[in-house]
């Protein structure tokens, strides 16, 4: 039996037209010989009736405290419903289709609410759909504790969900459906010259999405790198051959190019821990234990005598800020700076990328006010009124274009 997994976004499946969409790739699928597993999203953004964050509003409205518990169970239904109105569809049409919680799906996961790690799967009840010639469509971003508790996954989930399906059925490959094309070197609605990738790496890609590529979410490739499960990224809405996500990504391109894409991320505040006293150190280490306790992620870390520095997510500003207070920090904070990002498997051992980085900033008298590198991404916080010119500028001078 050939199975493959297809996941389709909310911005797939929020009106009768683009769902008629979402069936036609579902058939080719059979008609082609493969048993598809399908994974959803909840339809549509705030406003729309049954999108996650509508349904949040409705309940925060009443009384804005929701408790983690109620909050993931009430987060589950908008999943649950795309399945059901997908399978609805495909019955119209002739398809045999069933509609899985997570639960039923038999994704397990601790009971950390709103960001849940999934522990293991037992995809009873996807393999005997699939066995008995229906199609089994599954609500994505979701599971269940070991105590029946519903769970979410956080950001980015219905791509996990998707990724363990496939790993625990033993899928060939991820089909993910989405409103773009493919993974592209750069934002489009940034840098009008961006282009498709044919072929991208695990790594790369998995770096384009933590540096802000809202593609596929980091978690989902990782594990499908773990597995050696091929994901193609496509357009529900036009055909094309979209990007391929493997363990080799690109090697082919124009010389071998250090860069595969660039990427930025805006919602960061900048923070400066000043010491207590001059080059001491321990004040600035200190505040690294405290945010790690509130289980807060820092990026971008610099220790310096004179300060210590990182950025958080602009979510997270206010818990911060109450943190640093109460523990009588001296600080500076700064938000009005993005960052901007190099990725590129090829960039590992060769000389000369962050010399380009820096002619093409200040060709266009662009200030970087910190950097930071690994093997595969060198990124540069800039203002934010200059992030389309610095992703321009980075996107021009590795010829990302071509």
């Amino acid at each position: 039996m050939k199975k493959i997994v297809q996941k389709y976004g909310g911005s797939s499946l929020n009106t009768v037209e683009k769902r008629e969409l979402v069936v036609k790739h579902i058939k080719k699928a059979i008609d082609n010989g493969y048993k598809p597993a399908v994974v959803v999203s909840a339809m549509g953004r705030l406003g729309e009736p049954y999108a996650t964050d509508t349904l949040i509003q409705i309940a925060s409205d009443i009384h804005p405290d929701i408790d983690r518990r109620e909050k993931d169970l009430l987060m589950s239904c908008g999943e649950i419903i795309s399945a059901i109105v997908l399978v609805q569809t495909l019955k119209k049409h002739g398809i045999s289709a069933i509609a899985l919680t997570g639960a039923q799906a038999g994704i397990y996961t601790d009971e950390n609410f709103g960001e849940a790690e999934i522990e293991k799967v037992i995809p009873e009840k996807v393999n005997k759909a699939l066995m008995d010639g229906q199609i089994p469509v599954i609500a994505g971003f979701q599971g269940i504790s070991w105590d029946g508790e519903i769970t979410t996954l956080g950001r980015g989930g219905s791509d996990t969900t998707a990724s363990v399906i496939a790993a625990a059925i033993g899928a060939l490959y991820i089909e993910i459906y989405t409103d773009v094309a493919g993974v592209m070197t750069a934002d489009p609605s940034l840098v009008e010259s961006a282009r498709i990738l044919e072929v991208v790496s695990y790594n790369e890609v998995c770096e384009l999405a933590y540096q802000g590529a809202r593609v596929i979410h980091p978690r989902a490739a990782e594990i499908a790198m773990v597995e050696g499960i091929p994901i193609k990224i496509k357009s529900t809405f036009e055909d094309g051959p979209g990007t391929l996500i493997n363990s080799n990504g690109m090697r082919s391109i124009k010389g071998n190019r250090p860069v595969t894409g660039v990427a930025s991320r805006r919602n960061i505040i900048f923070i400066k821990i000043i010491p207590e006293e001059p080059a001491e150190y321990a004040t600035g280490l200190r505040v690294f234990n405290l945010l790690a306790e509130k289980g807060i992620s820092v990026d971008f870390i610099n220790i310096r005598p004179e300060a210590s520095s990182f950025i958080i997510d602009s979510k997270d500003k206010e818990k911060v800020l109450g943190l640093l207070r109460e523990q009588n920090f001296s600080y500076e904070l700064r938000d009005d700076l993005v960052k901007v990002s190099v990725v590129g498997g090829g960039m590992t051992g060769r000389p000369g990328v962050m010399a380009k980085i820096v002619e093409a900033l200040n060709i266009k008298r662009i200030k970087i006010y910190q950097t930071t590198d690994s093997h595969t991404t060198i990124s540069c916080l800039v203002q934010r009124e200059q992030e389309k010119d610095a992703l321009n500028a980075l996107h021009k001078i590795f010829e990302l274009n071509q």
